[in-house]
Protein backbone atom coordinates (compact mmCIF):
# COMPACT_ATOMS: atom_id res chain seq x y z
CA UNK A 1 0.00 0.00 0.00
CA UNK A 2 1.46 3.46 -0.49
CA UNK A 3 0.27 6.57 1.28
CA UNK A 4 -0.49 10.13 -0.31
CA UNK A 5 1.93 12.41 0.43
CA UNK A 6 1.19 15.83 0.90
CA UNK A 7 3.10 18.06 -1.36
CA UNK A 8 4.41 21.32 -0.64
CA UNK A 9 2.04 23.00 -2.31
CA UNK A 10 -0.90 22.04 -0.57
CA UNK A 11 0.60 22.68 2.39
CA UNK A 12 0.21 25.74 4.36
CA UNK A 13 3.41 28.06 3.84
CA UNK A 14 4.21 31.97 4.68
CA UNK A 15 1.78 33.52 2.29
CA UNK A 16 -0.52 30.90 1.98
CA UNK A 17 -4.30 31.88 0.96
CA UNK A 18 -6.42 29.56 3.34
CA UNK A 19 -9.86 29.04 3.72
CA UNK A 20 -10.70 27.81 7.09
CA UNK A 21 -13.35 27.14 9.71
CA UNK A 22 -12.34 27.93 13.22
CA UNK A 23 -13.50 28.60 16.56
CA UNK A 24 -12.29 31.05 19.11
CA UNK A 25 -12.45 30.33 22.88
CA UNK A 26 -11.16 31.79 26.37
CA UNK A 27 -10.00 29.67 28.55
CA UNK A 28 -13.07 29.23 31.00
CA UNK A 29 -14.50 27.86 27.44
CA UNK A 30 -16.85 30.86 26.39
CA UNK A 31 -16.43 30.50 22.75
CA UNK A 32 -16.07 34.26 21.09
CA UNK A 33 -16.54 33.41 17.55
CA UNK A 34 -17.04 30.57 15.40
CA UNK A 35 -17.82 29.96 11.93
CA UNK A 36 -18.19 26.04 11.37
CA UNK A 37 -21.81 26.35 10.86
CA UNK A 38 -21.19 28.67 8.02
CA UNK A 39 -18.88 29.66 5.00
CA UNK A 40 -15.02 29.25 5.77
CA UNK A 41 -13.23 32.63 6.29
CA UNK A 42 -10.35 33.28 3.90
CA UNK A 43 -7.22 34.34 5.50
CA UNK A 44 -3.87 35.57 4.25
CA UNK A 45 -0.96 33.95 5.68
CA UNK A 46 2.20 36.76 6.54
CA UNK A 47 -0.60 40.10 5.93
CA UNK A 48 0.16 40.88 9.03
CA UNK A 49 -3.47 41.27 9.75
CA UNK A 50 -3.32 37.40 12.20
CA UNK A 51 -2.14 37.23 14.84
CA UNK A 52 1.79 35.36 14.85
CA UNK A 53 1.01 32.30 17.51
CA UNK A 54 -2.11 31.78 15.30
CA UNK A 55 -0.47 31.40 11.72
CA UNK A 56 2.79 29.90 13.05
CA UNK A 57 0.71 26.69 14.21
CA UNK A 58 -1.22 27.08 10.44
CA UNK A 59 2.14 26.67 8.90
CA UNK A 60 2.81 22.74 7.58
CA UNK A 61 -1.18 22.38 7.99
CA UNK A 62 -3.62 20.81 4.61
CA UNK A 63 -6.63 20.36 3.49
CA UNK A 64 -8.49 18.21 5.57
CA UNK A 65 -6.28 19.06 8.83
CA UNK A 66 -7.89 19.77 11.83
CA UNK A 67 -5.84 21.31 14.84
CA UNK A 68 -6.73 22.50 18.06
CA UNK A 69 -4.19 25.23 20.05
CA UNK A 70 -3.49 27.93 22.64
CA UNK A 71 -2.32 30.72 22.19
CA UNK A 72 -0.94 32.96 24.74
CA UNK A 73 -1.43 36.97 25.06
CA UNK A 74 1.78 37.68 23.78
CA UNK A 75 1.76 35.86 20.77
CA UNK A 76 -2.29 36.75 20.01
CA UNK A 77 -3.12 40.71 20.84
CA UNK A 78 -0.51 41.45 23.85
CA UNK A 79 -0.69 41.90 27.42
CA UNK A 80 -3.41 44.61 28.87
CA UNK A 81 -1.30 47.71 28.81
CA UNK A 82 -2.76 50.35 31.57
CA UNK A 83 -1.45 53.37 29.83
CA UNK A 84 -4.16 52.63 27.11
CA UNK A 85 -7.04 53.57 29.29
CA UNK A 86 -7.46 57.33 28.91
CA UNK A 87 -9.74 59.37 30.72
CA UNK A 88 -11.62 62.23 28.61
CA UNK A 89 -14.01 65.14 30.09
CA UNK A 90 -17.15 63.89 29.82
CA UNK A 91 -17.98 67.73 27.79
CA UNK A 92 -15.71 66.44 25.16
CA UNK A 93 -18.15 64.13 24.28
CA UNK A 94 -21.32 65.31 21.90
CA UNK A 95 -23.71 66.22 24.48
CA UNK A 96 -26.61 63.98 22.43
CA UNK A 97 -24.01 61.14 22.35
CA UNK A 98 -25.25 58.33 24.50
CA UNK A 99 -22.74 56.77 26.33
CA UNK A 100 -23.12 53.43 27.65
CA UNK A 101 -20.64 50.87 29.20
CA UNK A 102 -19.12 48.80 26.36
CA UNK A 103 -19.82 50.99 23.59
CA UNK A 104 -17.10 51.45 20.79
CA UNK A 105 -16.39 54.62 20.29
CA UNK A 106 -13.90 55.79 17.28
CA UNK A 107 -11.25 58.32 18.03
CA UNK A 108 -8.64 59.99 15.44
CA UNK A 109 -4.82 58.95 15.87
CA UNK A 110 -2.51 61.49 15.91
CA UNK A 111 -1.62 60.29 12.22
CA UNK A 112 -5.88 60.79 11.74
CA UNK A 113 -6.63 56.59 11.47
CA UNK A 114 -9.35 55.59 12.89
CA UNK A 115 -8.73 54.06 16.83
CA UNK A 116 -11.71 52.39 18.16
CA UNK A 117 -11.68 52.40 22.46
CA UNK A 118 -14.54 50.85 24.43
CA UNK A 119 -16.36 52.78 27.28
CA UNK A 120 -15.36 51.48 29.86
CA UNK A 121 -17.03 53.25 32.29
CA UNK A 122 -18.70 57.04 32.98
CA UNK A 123 -18.83 59.46 35.32
CA UNK A 124 -20.48 62.84 35.88
CA UNK A 125 -17.11 64.86 34.52
CA UNK A 126 -15.20 62.17 33.44
CA UNK A 127 -15.23 59.23 30.92
CA UNK A 128 -12.97 56.13 31.18
CA UNK A 129 -11.87 54.90 27.40
CA UNK A 130 -9.87 51.64 26.82
CA UNK A 131 -7.58 51.45 24.26
CA UNK A 132 -6.54 47.97 24.62
CA UNK A 133 -7.48 45.40 21.81
CA UNK A 134 -10.57 43.98 23.68
CA UNK A 135 -8.70 40.09 23.70
CA UNK A 136 -5.46 41.46 25.36
CA UNK A 137 -4.00 39.93 27.96
CA UNK A 138 -6.68 36.72 27.34
CA UNK A 139 -5.24 33.31 26.60
CA UNK A 140 -7.22 32.13 23.23
CA UNK A 141 -8.07 29.07 22.20
CA UNK A 142 -8.54 28.00 18.77
CA UNK A 143 -9.91 25.36 16.94
CA UNK A 144 -9.37 25.14 13.27
CA UNK A 145 -10.11 22.92 9.90
CA UNK A 146 -8.35 23.62 7.26
CA UNK A 147 -10.92 23.62 3.67
CA UNK A 148 -8.30 25.03 0.98
CA UNK A 149 -4.88 25.97 0.29
CA UNK A 150 -3.92 28.13 -1.94
CA UNK A 151 -0.18 28.57 -2.53
CA UNK A 152 -0.40 30.58 -6.03
CA UNK A 153 0.79 33.68 -4.28
CA UNK A 154 4.63 34.44 -4.62
CA UNK A 155 6.06 33.10 -1.25
CA UNK A 156 7.94 35.67 1.05
CA UNK A 157 11.28 34.44 1.96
Amino acid sequence: MSSHQKTPSEQIGKASRVNLHFSLSLDDGSVIDSNFEQTPATLAIGDGNLPAGFEEHLIGMHPAQTASFTVLPEKAFGQHNPSNVQYFKRESFAPDMALSEGLVVSFADANRGELPGVIQSIGEDEVTVDFNHPLAGKTLTFKVEIVTVENDMAEVV
